[in-house]
């Protein structure tokens, strides 16, 4: 893929990921085809939907379940959000975890293209 292609891509979905993914994941498009990388990026969640989830029904785990932190959700769902503390913790960390989670799956798609 070409420079330009690779720097299109990453300012496209840099605010879905996390600051300290983006060197290794822009490392792993340079020479892939284009349409292989896109693919990598066809499952990225969006931090605000993350929020907005958290927001209105953190309390159940949906926020975690959105992310694909399954475990995560299910303790929220059973605990009703850790009596409520874990749910407001989750208001500040969520697009955080989100953008985390979304440079590790790129990462590893990647990985698997190559």
């Amino acid at each position: 893929m070409e420079q330009n292609q690779v720097n299109q891509l990453i300012m496209q979905y840099s605010s879905k990921i996390a600051p300290e993914y983006i060197p290794t994941i822009r490392e792993r498009l340079e020479g892939m085809d284009y349409g292989a990388a896109m693919a990598a990026f066809s499952d990225v969640k969006d931090p605000t939907i993350a929020i907005i989830l958290s927001i209105i029904v953190g309390e159940l785990g949906i926020d975690r379940f959105y992310i694909g932190d399954i475990g995560l959700g299910v303790g929220k769902l059973l605990t009703g959000g850790g009596c409520g503390i874990w749910w407001l913790i989750d208001l500040f960390m969520i697009m955080d975890a989100t953008r985390k989670k979304n440079g590790e799956k790129i990462l590893q798609a990647l990985s698997f293209v190559r």
